[in-house]
C-alpha cells in the first residue's frame, strides 16, 4: 500500500477530515533601512512594532492559499532604523471539515504553521542589514482568531439589533 493510500485511509478513519501542507513559500519580501548608515551611530535602544495580517484564497476544491503578512518597524526616536515585511504563504489541502470550521483553520491553524517561517526570514533580513538579531516572540493565533470571531459575532449581533429597531 502506498503512503498516499495509507493517509487516505487514516483520514477516512477520522471522519474524512484531511489537512496537509502542499507548499510553504515566501510570496513577497521587503527590507528598508532609510536612515543608514547614520542610524548605526545611534545608541541601539529601538522601539519595535509588529503588525500581522492574514488572508485566505480558495484555489480549488479543498485547496487553499493562506498568506500571513508580518510587518516589523524598528525606530530610534523618530528615525526609522528598519522596516521589514514578509508575506509568508502556504498552500493547504483542507477537506472533510464542516464549513463552519474552515475560518478557524485558515485563521489560526495555518498562520501557526506559517509564522515560524516568516520569523526566520525577518530575523535573517534584519541581521543581513547590519542590525542586531531580532527574535520575534511566538504569536497565539488561536487567541487572535477567537478575539476576531468574537468581534464578528458582536458586529453581526449589533447589525441584527439595528435592523429590528428600525
Amino acid at each position: 500500500m502506498s503512503e498516499v493510500d495509507e493517509k487516505k485511509e487514516q483520514a477516512a478513519a477520522v471522519g474524512g477530515k484531511q489537512f496537509s501542507i502542499q507548499k510553504v513559500y515566501v510570496r513577497d519580501i521587503s527590507f528598508e533601512t532609510p536612515n543608514t548608515p547614520l542610524i548605526f551611530q545611534e545608541k541601539w535602544e529601538p522601539e519595535t512594532n509588529m503588525q500581522l495580517g492574514n488572508k485566505a484564497v480558495v484555489l480549488g476544491e479543498g485547496v487553499h492559499e493562506v498568506m500571513l503578512t508580518v510587518t516589523v518597524t524598528a525606530k530610534i526616536g523618530d528615525k526609522t532604523a528598519y522596516l521589514v515585511e514578509v508575506q509568508q504563504s502556504g498552500i493547504f489541502n483542507i477537506s472533510g471539515y464542516d464549513p463552519k470550521e474552515l475560518p478557524a483553520i485558515v485563521g489560526s491553524v495555518c498562520p501557526n504553521i506559517l509564522f515560524p517561517f516568516a520569523r526566520e526570514a525577518i530575523s535573517d533580513l534584519v541581521t543581513r542589514g547590519g542590525f542586531p538579531q531580532l527574535l520575534l516572540s511566538p504569536v497565539n493565533f488561536d487567541a487572535l482568531y477567537a478575539e476576531y470571531a468574537q468581534q464578528q459575532r458582536q458586529q453581526q449581533k449589533g447589525t441584527g439589533e439595528e435592523a429590528v429597531s428600525h
